[in-house]
């Protein structure tokens, strides 16, 4: 993105998460990341303690990432259900591959634990999708919202000129020639 462009530089963030712009915004359309859908399904009600087991590690992995801001991860949204769903944005692949892998933080030994207690029974199922997007593979806009999703994991700058319109904020990601609004 042309850094020397006034209408492309980043605005003010919102003084929190949950204050709503009015402003019409996107996220830079060249920028790459890493969207990493996680969650669990509860099949069996009655095992209790394997639902707060679960749910215990989930929140013990998140606390940890997010004290930690070297870890990679950018934001995550949560949504709870029988089938939960948790929606992470990630810096990149090979951070989320690292924290995945490594062994002195939670996620092997609550893996592990998962396996070895309740994997096999049944009573919860675990899923997650990781999608790599690269520049020109994504466009967003967000109107009278607060910060959230993408627009929460990015900075958000305003969507005007070429980036007023999906098809303009795709083709300037994708470096192409931008097509007259």
């Amino acid at each position: 993105m042309n850094s020397s462009d006034p209408l492309l530089q980043p605005p003010r963030q919102a003084a929190s998460s949950s204050e709503v712009s009015s402003a019409r915004m996107t996220v830079d359309p060249s920028a790459s990341f890493v969207v990493f859908l996680i969650g669990m399904r509860v099949n069996r009600w009655w095992m209790l303690p394997a639902i707060w087991a679960v749910a215990a590690a989930m929140t013990a992995m998140t606390s940890e990432l997010l004290r930690n801001p070297d870890s990679g991860l950018l934001s995550q949204e949560s949504y709870p259900g029988r089938t939960t769903l948790t929606v992470q944005y990630w810096r990149s692949l090979s951070d989320l591959q690292r924290y995945a892998h490594s062994k002195e933080q939670q996620h092997v030994p609550a893996w592990r634990r998962w396996i070895q207690r309740t994997g096999l029974s049944g009573a919860i199922g675990i899923w997650h999708e990781t999608y790599v997007v690269g520049p020109g593979q994504h466009e967003s806009v967000y109107h009278h919202m607060p910060a959230f999703g993408l627009g929460r994991a990015l900075p958000r700058i305003p969507a005007t000129g070429p980036l007023t319109t999906a098809r303009g904020r795709l083709e300037f990601g994708a470096g192409q020639e931008l097509a007259a609004a």
